[in-house]
C-alpha cells in the first residue's frame, strides 16, 4: 500500500502563490499516476492537475492552465503543484492521489486545505 502525505496549504492572498507537496512511501513502485485533487466546501471533489510516475503532466484542469504546475522530484517520491496567480476560487481542500495502471484512484492523502483571500 502507498502511504501519501500532503503538505504546504495555507492562507495566502489573491494573486499570491503556493506550492504543495506530496511525499509518497510503501509500495511506490506499484504507481502509475499521481493527482492532485480539490474539493471545496458543499462541492464534489475535481482532478486539477495529474502526472505520471514516470515523468510528464499529462493534465491541467482548463482553468488553471498556465498558473497550476505539476511535477515529480528527480528521482524521488514527492510530486508538488505549484500554484500562482491564485483565485479566490481556488480555495479548498486539496488531496493528492495515487492509481495503478489499470485502477481508478484509489489512495488518499489526508489533504491540505488552501484559502485564498480576496
Amino acid at each position: 500500500q502507498v502511504q501519501l502525505q500532503e503538505s504546504g496549504g495555507g492562507l495566502v492572498q489573491a494573486g499570491g502563490s503556493l506550492r504543495l507537496s506530496c511525499a509518497a512511501s510503501g509500495r511506490t513502485f506499484d504507481i502509475y499516476e499521481v493527482g492532485w485533487f480539490r474539493q471545496a466546501a458543499g462541492k464534489e471533489r475535481v482532478l486539477v492537475a495529474a502526472i505520471a510516475w514516470s515523468g510528464g503532466a499529462i493534465y491541467t484542469d482548463d482553468p488553471e492552465k498556465g498558473r497550476f504546475t505539476i511535477s515529480r522530484d528527480d528521482g524521488g517520491n514527492t510530486v508538488a503543484l505549484q500554484m500562482s496567480s491564485l483565485k479566490t476560487e481556488a480555495t479548498a481542500v486539496y488531496y493528492c492521489a495515487t492509481r495503478r495502471k489499470t485502477n481508478p484512484y484509489g489512495c488518499w492523502g489526508q489533504g491540505t486545505q488552501v484559502n485564498v483571500s480576496s
